[in-house]
């Protein structure tokens, strides 16, 4: 698929569009030269006005909506998940997709999903810290290739292509609201080029968006009288900053580079409600209960450098050293620690009286993740007698080192009272002992504080070959060696028969791998969450290799293997016509998942109720001196298979009055089924580590069908877009255990309306999801008690999220 929209007012000229996709070499092959239409994996290239014309200024969202095999899932109630959302391929985890820029790999998020949404218990990369202004076109390999690229590139492959253009300013100001009037949307953004010396270039690139909250909560019939709504359920509200640069500069043959960029992003979201009678509610501080707000700072920086020139007449060569980091900041608001407001003055003497005080506010703790990358990459022909063309031939060696830190939070934040002694009681208003820590979002604490790091080596080899004029070979190998866990090797064959000029098959056979992530080595933390009965309790989540894992028989993590393959054809008769089918299947092995949430026995082996008998009662003996009401953790648990097919058709017009129209249509359909659960434990069976709900978030958490039906029509200075996309039924049950809820397949209309005044202003105006469609409602009768807490809409797994409708207008101008 080639997703091309042109700058001019007008059409180019076939043998102009020929001449630019010939300039365009792709991810997915190392070949000088090799186009999307000429590699033997499907790639997708979406242009640069293919995503300003979205109607969207997020990169995850303008993907969504433009490329089928990716997802988006639109979250909320998810503390720092509602600020950074996870981004997959094929319906595969966040994890499992390798981002490059410019070719090169791009550093992962420190935020690991921890709640109930898609990609539960991994950490992606944040694709929205790049700026929709700074791109100039997207490639996604829809393809495994851990071999080509290394870890992570199971599902495939997104590389960002940044702009570097010289001589031209760009402004684009957008704004734009909901139907019912919040989320307003604003954003500015500019880029420049100028030109250093005779042929370098610096592109730069300064953005800032702010969208305001929604919410499409209703009332809370259970926890208030008279009903009102208590919840906070849409957007969070988010400001975000960019600056970003791309330059080069020749220097004697060859040529010294640099990218990058910084981005900050603050957001503003909120938890469960704190109804007046529940113990973790403060009477004198919020007598009709509370809502903790949780605010979050993301920070986000990177910079590559790097040489590349010419080895000879045909050969170069390519050296970069990459550094990125991404934080992430927790905040608390509108919150109490309960156990320091009733924490006893003296605990000898409780008629002593109590503190009767604590912060509303606090920091909660912060993430930190590190990694630096070296490369050295060589590539050229090898004549070697055999054939239509020469062996074109790749090698390098890449060293990469991954930093985790956890910073603690304020002592209010996570402590027991201000001594953080359990062994003082401590009772809320009801009773009960009251929860350590700050509502909402617990602080980390010096127990979880790590500052941890790994590294591993590469050594990879590519060959590809135009073997006869109509056929294509291609071959990788790479091996791996991780300072934790060891080596690792992979491979990859490739191949493509061009039957005729109108005509072409193609395939790839892989194997692949995903080393665990520094985050999931090292990520601990106490929180509170909803238990498997729905109510809120205070949750450990052990880091792997910890005493509670090993108490369980949990084995240290190791990396994920796939063996993965796509077959497809190319069909394209002329008449500016283009259908492409491909098939895929992925098995995945020892898949790194978070466990269910583990809570303790009420019944011991010997029938006895437990608080009779700890020794019966192995889980409750594990978690008692921790205090906590459940546990889960990282493990190695389930084997996986993906398949679906890919099918991509695109036609163009041109008409005698030099008017244009561009029809595309998009379809993926992908099936994930969990094909093995199994445990290392002899305290927990597989359908306990791993139970029934979580199995349905991976089988069914993510749209099997996604549909994209584009039309773009062009005359004069005028612009006409119509698309629909179509998102399949979803299901999840991880509120309502045993009982499924599916939400069904909907179809979005977006339109939009484009003039052209001149060559240097263009002013569009459009809406996205223009007929206001809703996810379905949740059962208020299967799905209680959260539609009567005001979860009107789905929650964990909804593609495109409960706003509604979304107009708006964007001018762009250059000078």
């Amino acid at each position: 698929m080639t997703l091309t929209v042109w700058a001019q007012d007008t059409a180019p000229s076939d043998q102009q569009k020929a001449k630019t996709l010939e300039g365009v070499q792709v991810v997915g092959s190392r070949a000088k030269d090799r186009t999307a239409a000429e590699t033997p994996a499907p790639v997708d290239v979406i242009g640069r006005e293919q995503l300003e014309s979205a109607g969207v200024v997020e990169v995850g969202q303008a993907l969504q909506m433009l490329e089928p095999s990716f997802n988006f899932s639109r979250t909320f109630v998810s503390d720092g998940t509602d600020t950074i959302r996870p981004a997959t391929l094929r319906g595969l985890g966040p994890d499992q997709v390798l981002v490059l820029v410019n070719g090169k790999r791009r550093h992962q998020q420190a935020l690991v999903n921890v709640q109930q949404t898609i990609g539960r218990g991994s950490a992606g990369t944040d694709i929205n810290a790049i700026p929709i202004s700074a791109i100039e076109r997207i490639e996604v390999l829809r393809d495994g290739a851990a071999a080509q690229y290394g870890s992570d590139a199971i599902s495939g492959v997104i590389n960002i292509v940044l702009k570097k253009q010289v001589g031209d300013t760009n402004v684009s100001l957008t704004g734009g609201k909901t139907y019912k009037g919040d989320g307003f949307t604003r954003q500015g953004g500019i880029n420049t080029g100028l030109r250093l010396g005779h042929d370098g270039y610096l592109d730069l690139t300064a953005e800032y968006r702010h969208r305001d909250p929604t919410n499409r909560a209703g009332p809370d019939m259970l926890r208030v009288n008279p009903p009102r709504v208590t919840q906070r359920l849409g957007d969070s509200d988010t400001k975000d900053a960019y600056f970003w640069l791309n330059g080069g500069l020749p220097i004697a043959r060859g040529e010294l580079y640099w990218f990058g960029g910084i981005s900050q992003r603050k957001g503003d979201s909120f938890g469960f409600f704190r109804s007046a009678g529940d113990n973790r509610t403060i009477p004198a501080l919020y007598p009709n209960g509370f809502l903790p707000n949780i605010s979050t700072n993301v920070k986000d920086a990177s910079l590559a450098v790097g040489y590349r020139g010419p080895l000879g007449d045909k050969w170069d060569y390519d050296i970069s050293l990459i550094h990125g980091r991404s934080q992430f900041g927790f905040n608390e608001h509108q919150s109490a620690n309960v156990s320091w407001w009733y924490e006893p003055r003296d605990p000898a003497n409780p008629a002593a009286g109590i503190y009767g005080s604590s912060p509303t506010s606090a920091n909660t703790g912060t993430l930190r993740l590190n990694e630096t990358t070296f490369n050295v990459d060589v590539r050229g022909p090898i004549d070697w007698g055999v054939g239509h063309d020469a062996l074109n031939f790749a090698t390098g060696v890449e060293w990469r080192r991954d930093n985790y830190q956890i910073l603690p939070g304020d002592p209010v934040s996570y402590a027991y009272g201000r001594t953080n002694n359990r062994n003082i009681p401590i009772v809320g208003q009801t009773g009960d002992i009251a929860q350590p820590g700050i509502q909402g979002f617990p602080g980390f604490s010096p127990t979880e504080a790590v500052n941890m790091g790994r590294h591993n080596y590469a050594l990879y080899v590519d060959a590809e070959s135009q073997m006869t004029q109509r056929l294509l070979l291609g071959a990788a190998v790479r091996y791996e060696h991780y300072s934790d866990f060891g080596g690792t090797t992979t491979g990859k064959l490739s191949a493509r028969f061009d039957a005729s000029d109108e005509f072409a098959v193609r395939g790839t056979l892989a194997t692949g791998f995903r080393a665990p992530g520094v985050q999931q080595l090292f990520y601990s933390q106490r929180s509170t969450n909803l238990d498997p009965s729905g109510k809120l309790t205070d949750t450990l989540t052990a880091r792997q290799d910890s005493a509670v894992t090993r108490a369980f028989g949990i084995q240290p993590l190791k990396q994920e293997t796939s063996q993965s393959g796509t077959a497809g054809i190319v069909y394209k008769p002329g008449n500016d016509f283009t259908l492409t089918v491909d098939v895929f299947r992925i098995d995945i092995r020892n898949r790194i998942i978070f466990s269910s949430n583990i809570v303790p026995e009420s019944v011991g082996t010997d029938g006895n109720p437990c608080a009779a008998n700890n020794a019966n009662c192995p889980i409750r003996a594990i978690l008692a001196p921790f205090g906590v009401g459940q546990v889960l953790f990282f493990t190695n648990a389930i084997n996986t298979k993906t398949q679906g097919v890919d099918v991509v058709a695109e036609k163009g017009f041109r008409f005698a009055d030099s008017s244009t129209l561009d029809l595309t249509a998009l379809l993926n359909y992908n099936k994930t089924k969990v094909t093995k659960r199994k445990s290392q434990s002899a305290i927990l069976p597989p359908d306990k580590l791993f139970d029934d709900t979580q199995v349905t978030l991976i089988e069914q958490g993510q749209p099997r069908v996604h549909d994209v039906l584009q039309g773009i029509y062009r005359t004069g200075p005028w612009d006409f877009t119509l698309r629909g996309n179509y998102f399949g039924p979803v299901t999840g049950q991880g509120f309502t255990p045993g009982i499924k809820q599916t939400w069904s397949g909907k179809w979005l209309a977006d339109v939009a309306v484009g003039y052209r005044f001149s060559n240097n202003v263009k002013l569009t105006v459009g809406a996205d999801n223009v007929f206001d469609t809703y996810p379905d409602k949740w059962d208020p009768k299967t799905g209680a008690p959260f539609p009567q807490l005001g979860f009107t809409y789905g929650w964990e797994t909804l593609p495109f999220g409960v706003n509604g409708g979304y107009y708006y207008a964007r001018l762009d101008f250059k000078f």
